[in-house]
Order: C-alpha cells, then sequence, then structure tokens
C-alpha cells in the first residue's frame, strides 16, 4: 500500500532536537552563510541563506541519515556489518558512519562513479565492490544481504534516514535566527527525496509559513513526477549530471513526507546548474558537485518570480567532485551563461 502525505509518521520537533543532540558526537554543525551580492539583487534576491553541509564529514548531508540509521542497530547487527548502494555519497556516508560506530562495510557502487568518491570510501575503511550497472548493483547488495547478514542501509528511504536529515533543518533555521535572517523560503535539491523529506518536516513544524520548495534535476525527475501523478513514480533511466540526485525511483516514505511538507517541486536543466556552479565559486568560492547547486539554480532560474523579495535558505549539499571534472562543468556554465537569464 501506498503512503500518502495523510497518513506518513513525520519525526516530531522533540524527536529530531534528540536525534540532533545523538548525531553531535559524530557529525559537524556546518556553518550557515548570508550571501549577498549584486548577482543576487539583480535577480531580485536581497540574499540567499545558504547552508554549507559541502563541509559535513564525508562532503555531503548523507552521514546524518546513515548514522541516524546505524545508531539504532543492536550488537550483533553491528558485528556482521552493512552494505549499501550508492553512486558515491551514501557509500561515502556509510563508509564514514561505519567506522564511527565501530562495524564494518561493503558498498556496492557503479564502476562509471568518480574515482575521488572510489577513494573516500576506501579512505573510511570500506571494501567497495564494483558493477556494470543499476541492476546489477540491487543484485548484489540483495547477495550480500542473503550471504553475509548485513543490513542495507538505504540511500534515502525510510523514518530514521528523515529524522537524520531533518536534523540539517533544525540546525538551519536556528542558524538563520541567531543571525538575524529567519527564513521565508528554502529550497532543497531533491534525489530520492531522503533529503528534502527531512529538512522540510523539520522547517514547516517550526515555521509552517516558510515555503518549502524541491528542485530536481530535468534528467532525474521522479519526484515532480511523482507530485503530479500522486504516486511514487519511477525512471527507465537518468539522464543528468547530477548523479547525486539520480535515484531512479520515488519511494513510499520519503514521497508521502515530501507530500505532506513541500509546497511545490521544480525543475533545472544541467547548463543551469553547471551556471550554479560557476556563481557559487566566483562569488562564494565554494567547489561544490552539480547537486550541490540546484537549489541556487532554481532559486535563480524557475523559482525566482516566486521568491522575489523574500529571505531565501539554498543548501549546498556536496563537494565530492574532481578537478577535472568541476574544471568542465564550470566551463560549460560560462558558455551557456547569456541564454539562462542569470545575471552578468
Amino acid at each position: 500500500m501506498t503512503a500518502t502525505a495523510s497518513d506518513v509518521d513525520a519525526p516530531t520537533l522533540d524527536e529530531i532536537r534528540a536525534a540532533h543532540a545523538r548525531l553531535a558526537a559524530h557529525v559537524r554543525e556546518t556553518p550557515t552563510w548570508r550571501w549577498r551580492s549584486d548577482a543576487l539583487a539583480a535577480a531580485g534576491l536581497p540574499e540567499l541563506v545558504l547552508k554549507l553541509e559541502l563541509f559535513q564529514e564525508g562532503g555531503s548531508f548523507k552521514p546524518r541519515g546513515a548514522l541516524a540509521v546505524m545508531l539504532e542497530l543492536s550488537a550483533d547487527a553491528l558485528a556482521r556489518g552493512v552494505t549499501a548502494i550508492s553512486a558515491g555519497n551514501h557509500a561515502i556516508a556509510v563508509a564514514y558512519a561505519a567506522r564511527k560506530v565501530g562495524t564494518t562495510a561493503k558498498v556496492v557502487i557503479p564502476r562509471t562513479a568518480s574515482p575521488v568518491r572510489l577513494a573516500r570510501c576506501r579512505a573510511y575503511g570500506a571494501e567497495v565492490v564494483l558493477v556494470d550497472d543499476v541492476h546489477e548493483a540491487f543484485d548484489r547488495v540483495r547477495a550480500i544481504e542473503a550471504t553475509e547478514g548485513r543490513t542495507f542501509v538505504h540511500p534515502f528511504e525510510g523514518p530514521r534516514t528523515a529524522l537524520g536529515t531533518a536534523t540539517l533543518g533544525l540546525e538551519w533555521m536556528t542558524q538563520a535566527r541567531a543571525l538575524g535572517a529567519p527564513l521565508e523560503a528554502v529550497v532543497v535539491p531533491i534525489g530520492g527525496g531522503g533529503l528534502a523529506a527531512g529538512i522540510a518536516a523539520a522547517v514547516k513544524q517550526l515555521d509552517p509559513s516558510c515555503a518549502v520548495y524541491g528542485v530536481e534535476p530535468e534528467g532525474a525527475d521522479t519526484m515532480f513526477r511523482s507530485f503530479r501523478s500522486g504516486v511514487p513514480e519511477s525512471l527507465d533511466r537518468v539522464r543528468t549530471i547530477a548523479d547525486s540526485l539520480g535515484a531512479p525511483y520515488a519511494a513510499p516514505y520519503s514521497f508521502g513526507l515530501c507530500r505532506r511538507y513541500i509546497d511545490d517541486v521544480v525543475l533545472v536543466d544541467d547548463d543551469a546548474i553547471c551556471r550554479a556552479m560557476g556563481l557559487l565559486f566566483a562569488e562564494m568560492k565554494l567547489a561544490c558537485e552539480p547537486a550541490a547547486a540546484a537549489a541556487t539554480a532554481a532559486a535563480l532560474g524557475p523559482l525566482r518570480d516566486r521568491l522575489a523579495g523574500k529571505r531565501v535558505g539554498a543548501i549546498v549539499c556536496g563537494s565530492n567532485i574532481d578537478v577535472d571534472t568541476f574544471h568542465a562543468q564550470v566551463t560549460r556554465g560560462l558558455g551557456t551563461r547569456s541564454a539562462a537569464g542569470f545575471p552578468e
């Protein structure tokens, strides 16, 4: 049975605060920064209040959800270890979390994944299994579960994962108020929906008047399609440079939570993501991966009119990218800027 917005049990604020306290020994409280510039002003934004989660352990937000799951495992389960499937960021987070809680990780990753991400997984002590495609990856993970008894740590689905990412929303809203910049809207990228579901649950319970917008790449629009159809949708193929947002399907719990708390989901193309990467580098000196620039791309693109004049938060969620790929993508963005509607 598919979960709906009304029957999904959301993490409560008390649960989110308790999880934030429990995770404090294992993750960083990443900074929030008020970004003001002529480029933003030209787009009608007085500022963007950036949540700099690219400075998180492992280079992305992912350890919050992975640890929220793994801290609940029994001693027997920890002795058997964990497994995961990922294009890189979740695998890195599971490897990091496994080391923190004293267990082992075997992660399944496509051969096309960035060498930087593979190296980070191995540096945290994970055993890396390379596969040719996503279908083989899921078959391999199921085999690891069955033969080794390892616990599968899902990359985006489930109450514990959403509870972990909700700590980010709590942290962000608290920091923004302390900076004198209470948020009127936040923009969050969506892959499978675990990040957006958790952040939205925290934000809306803290301030129901704060709008929450999700953003997906045009080539990985599972949640966008799911919002329109009313049921979790899947894709036959993912077509985007933002591989961290390339979930091939939406899952019931994260879909239900997103439907309950997210006001709308919009799409951006890869060129817009590349332009946002370049702007974040030029003005904020942030070298981020494509997924981490999606929120900025949406704020300056399809959400521009809705956000004009508001104090808006945008998350910069990850930095696991190699220098050559970053250079190529930022250069691509520079070549398409005049057609984008981005400020010159």
